[in-house]
């Protein structure tokens, strides 16, 4: 050992054993960090929690209830009554000559008379804020909405099947919600379903018992609907008071899903419930915002398959009973 290494040492002072004091230091080492990486974990939660949580708030939007699955802020959630009672189904050429064939009843009939019960359906379209209140509880569905759509757009690309589902999804909520209109409960508790609506449900909906070529009548207006133009709108836009029942965009901005399978008419409601062959076509109504004026008629009838995507199809809901 070298003189000058002598003299860094002071044998009048007493040493800690080099052992233990490196465990000491190891053992704080550790503690800190393990308490560190606690801490950080909770606030990594509390974050993620607050930012998920601000942006499902960001999805409020004025005339929906952010509370309850973002339908309507109206009296029956957004449903309304459709009474039973017979109409007239499929078109009459002499009167609309915009018709096509597979709007005829028959061979020698043009139209026929279907009697409906009573249900409730939808004031609008199913929004793209109230189909994301489903897939944030169901993140393995195949299709999400995308987060910047604008909330009170209708919802677009999604597939029959998943339509049926967020009907399933919905139906809980309501039986299990203390909030629920005594009217629909009493509906649900009888027995009513939620899904889409048959064919029949949804044209009766959309033309009344009068008839009417359109739902507000029988002449044609862009003031009551999105049809023949480049871009879907927010639903309601195109208020029509004047439309039957006082529902919105049942002609154009998105074609409408039905439960029904596309057969020739004359119409039978039991096809709706007949297990089908998968490569059934379903039926879908009113046109969309990309389509003239002969395919948002109240009796247009088009077909789509199940698992087709498309940006001009949507749905609407309806409680009926089975």
């Amino acid at each position: 050992m070298s003189k000058s290494q002598d003299q860094q040492i002071d044998p009048n002072v007493s040493q800690v054993p080099g052992r233990t004091l490196g465990l000491a230091i190891m053992c704080l080492a550790i503690l800190f960090v393990a308490v560190w990486m606690s801490f950080q974990s909770r606030q990594s939660e509390s974050l993620g929690s607050a930012a998920s949580s601000s942006s499902f708030e960001q999805e409020a939007i004025t005339g929906f209830l952010n509370d309850a699955w973002f339908l309507p802020d109206e009296p029956l959630l957004g449903f309304v009554q459709i009474p039973a009672g017979p109409f007239t189904m499929g078109s009459n050429p002499a009167l609309d000559r915009l018709a096509y064939e597979n709007e005829r009843w028959s061979s020698n009939r043009r139209q026929g008379t279907v009697e409906v019960d009573d249900f409730y359906i939808g004031l609008f379209e199913v929004t793209a804020a109230q189909f994301r209140a489903f897939t944030a509880e169901n993140p393995d569905l195949a299709n999400r909405v995308a987060a910047d759509i604008q909330g009170d757009m209708p919802v677009t690309n999604i597939v029959w099947p998943e339509a049926l589902a967020y009907a399933r999804w919905l139906q809980q909520k309501l039986e299990n919600s203390a909030d629920t209109p005594a009217e629909l409960r009493n509906y649900l508790a009888a027995g009513g379903q939620l899904s889409l609506p048959s064919e029949a449900e949804w044209e009766k909906a959309a033309r009344g018992t009068d008839g009417r070529i359109f739902p507000w009548g029988n002449s044609p207006s862009k003031e009551f609907a999105n049809y023949g133009s480049s871009t879907i709108l927010a639903v309601g836009s195109r208020s029509c008071t004047e439309c039957a029942f006082g529902l919105q965009d049942m002609s154009g901005n998105v074609w409408e899903l039905t439960r029904s399978p596309l057969q020739p008419y004359p119409y039978n409601p039991n096809d709706d419930a007949q297990n089908l062959s998968e490569d059934a076509l379903w039926v879908m109504r009113g046109g969309s915002f990309a389509d003239g004026l002969g395919n948002v008629r109240a009796a247009v009838r088009g077909g789509v398959d199940p698992s087709v995507r498309n940006n001009t199809i949507g749905f609407r809901l309806v409680i009926s009973k089975p």
